[in-house]
């Protein structure tokens, strides 16, 4: 809107009210704010118009085009037709102007239980576009509503109320997604009956982003919540802007992405990797960089110089790619965690890491040489007997040798706990539900594991709730803005959207 001059507002749809909560409304408009986007003027709501578009029902009524139905919601269902059958026009179609304005304000004013009547549109039981065969345009719900309490009792549908209330607010282009194709004609069957000041607004369709390994769908989200197979709508594995945001995804990211792909009118998947890359992108410019050993194994240095120098305070790079960003101090001592994964009793060829016998650089630290190993009574490796080179604080050895691997370490005096939460895909079909079957026939019940103990360097105790950071070789992860010291992992290091990008032009 920006672009071309033009001003986006922002409307709730509180057509429904037992399916509207304040809370909601609130999330919704955060997010919004989150996103980097302000509305023009203040927040609105179908219900600021309730007043105007009953007027404009009894206007409906008045020239002829529009009746109170007295058939209940099944029979108005079983009455419609199909795509190949013409609907049954109800019983109730040629009632006289004057009673149906009279059943209609008796509906407003209460008379009536739930469901007894309903206000329909009077266009054509035949016509090709189901949605025009006499749509439904109040029912009566005897529920207070969030915002107008118990003013009402009769509410507008949402095919009613669109329209109209962007023709109050001046709306020129309104824009839905592709499945409200069809309701177009409806849209402008009401905005060219109506008494309208200026033009009529315009409505456009879109396709609906859709993602791989993911559902998109409101309905299948609200299956996922409430069945219990997420955490709810902030849970890291949705696609959910709470569930991006707890994840530490930046919304910097997520406008690039979207002005990436850009507007389409054909429905299309794209590939969740797509979007990782551009998280990924912006987060190497700006995620300060720290160490952290998720699966801890224990190394005691033997010719640490323990009376002289308990301690000694390496100096370790913030972020390589902003010099700005400066040097922070890293307590280095004789007892280190490492990462079990970097150390190999008996190595595979081109396993450079720790093994016996075998020398790595530590990150920000010196040469390590592993000696000899521990074993538990059911051979698991539980301490590795180090030595460490003194002349190779510098990262280069005096004598030249060259080392094939750089490992990250902890302190363990001085290491902090935390919980950390790794996630695979939420679904392991690629389009879930693509072939026919139920979507969760797909669902990963192992997307999510929680590594409890990790062992993380002090300065990340200061991490503030929702920043995201580097844990050098493992990861970008996000510090969860309502559970001190657990970290969400955003995405990986690995740049997997470039990897399907050579497969794509190796078998092209």
């Amino acid at each position: 809107a920006a672009e071309n001059g033009g001003a986006c507002r922002l409307r709730f749809d509180d057509t429904n009210p037992e399916g509207e909560d304040a809370a909601y409304a609130r999330a919704i408009a955060d997010d919004i704010a989150w996103l980097g986007f302000e509305p023009d003027g203040r927040a609105v709501h179908a219900s600021d118009y309730f007043e105007r578009l009953y007027g404009w029902a009894e206007h409906l009524v008045h020239q002829g085009l529009a009746y109170v139905d007295d058939q209940d919601a099944e029979t108005i269902s079983a009455t419609r037709g199909d795509f190949s059958t013409p609907g049954v026009e109800s019983p109730c179609r040629d009632r006289s102007v004057e009673e149906n304005l009279s059943l209609l304000r008796d509906m407003r004013a209460g008379r009536f239980a739930n469901g007894e009547k309903v206000l329909r549109a009077k266009i054509d039981m035949a016509h090709p576009n189901m949605l025009m065969r006499d749509p439904v345009m109040y029912r009566i719900r005897h529920t207070a509503h969030f915002r107008t309490g118990d003013a009402w009792c009769i509410y507008p549908t949402y095919d009613w109320a669109h329209g109209q209330s962007d023709a109050i607010e001046g709306v020129t282009h309104s824009l839905c997604s592709l499945e409200f194709d069809a309701h177009r004609q409806l849209y402008d069957w009401f905005l060219e009956h109506l008494p309208l000041p200026g033009d009529r607004p315009r409505q456009y369709e879109f396709a609906r982003l859709n993602l791989t390994h993911t559902v998109m769908s409101k309905r299948k989200l609200i299956t996922l919540v409430t069945d219990g197979l997420v955490d709810g709508w902030d849970d890291p594995r949705l696609p959910t802007l709470r569930g991006l945001r707890r994840r530490g995804y930046p919304p910097e990211a997520i406008r690039e992405f979207c002005a990436h792909i850009g507007v389409a009118r054909v429905n299309g998947v794209h590939e969740i990797e797509l979007l990782e890359s551009f998280v990924r992108t912006h987060l190497n410019r700006v995620a300060p960089r720290r160490m952290a050993v998720l699966r801890p194994l224990e190394v005691f240095i033997t010719n640490w110089p323990r009376w002289d120098r308990p301690v000694e305070h390496r100096s370790a790079v913030n972020n390589p790619e902003d010099p700005q960003a400066g040097n922070r101090l890293v307590p280095f001592t004789e007892r280190l965690w490492i990462e079990r994964d970097d150390f190999m009793l008996d190595p595979p060829r081109k396993f450079y890491r720790l093994a016996p016998g075998r020398e790595v650089r530590l990150r920000a630290g010196y040469f390590l040489k592993c000696n000899d190993v521990d074993t538990d009574s059911d051979g698991e490796v539980v301490r590795l007997w180090c030595t460490y080179d003194p002349g190779t604080g510098d990262g280069q050895a005096p004598d030249g040798r060259k080392v094939r691997a750089t490992i990250h370490w902890v302190s363990v005096d001085h290491a902090v706990d935390a919980t950390v939460a790794l996630y695979d895909r939420l679904f392991t079909d690629p389009v879930p539900g693509a072939d026919g079957r139920d979507p969760l026939e797909s669902y990963n019940s192992a997307s999510r594991e929680l590594i409890a103990g990790a062992k993380l360097e002090p300065e990340l105790a200061k991490t503030a709730p929702g920043e995201v950071v580097q844990f050098e070789r493992l990861g970008y992860f996000a510090h969860d803005p309502g559970t001190p010291m657990l970290f969400h992992r955003t995405v990986g290091l690995r740049d997997e959207w470039a990897n399907i990008q050579k497969r794509r032009q190796q078998g092209s």
